[in-house]
């Protein structure tokens, strides 16, 4: 794994092209201020340069991403509403836990899957809180 950290488009385009060309080569696209700002460029790239691509978000994959794994963001901000109705209640925030998202979701994009020439195995799919045909 190669980790590259990207501010602005043209080091995203720059860096993606160059990790186009290595063998066997994927994305995994890890939560950022830059990725929110250049969502549908990274998407775009992925997909012009044949690259698969895992996200952490859903709406990724509405737009054309391969594959998202990452938290359920309803239920984060379900929880979030628990905490607002115990400081409403009294309890001090700093004496509040921190909590990590409990429930997870992963989505599959067959009609990128396709594109890119991936066939997705049945179990994966069978596995997939949703499929986007």
């Amino acid at each position: 794994m190669t980790p590259i950290n990207v501010q602005d488009a043209s080091e995203i385009e720059r860096s993606i092209a160059t990790f186009a060309h290595s063998a066997n080569g994927g994305l995994v696209v890890t939560p950022s201020a830059a990725v929110s700002v250049h969502r549908a460029l990274i998407i775009a790239l992925a997909a012009r340069h044949r690259l698969p691509a895992v996200y952490a978000f859903r709406s990724d994959i509405s737009d054309g991403g391969l594959m998202s794994f990452g938290p359920d963001l309803v239920d984060q901000f379900r929880r979030g509403a628990g905490y607002v109705d115990r400081i409403l209640k009294g309890e001090k925030p700093a004496d509040l836990p921190v909590q990590a998202p409990t429930k997870y979701e992963l989505a599959i994009n067959m009609k990128t899957a396709k594109a890119l020439g991936i066939e997705v195995p049945a179990t994966l799919l069978a596995r997939a809180d949703e499929v986007i045909e």
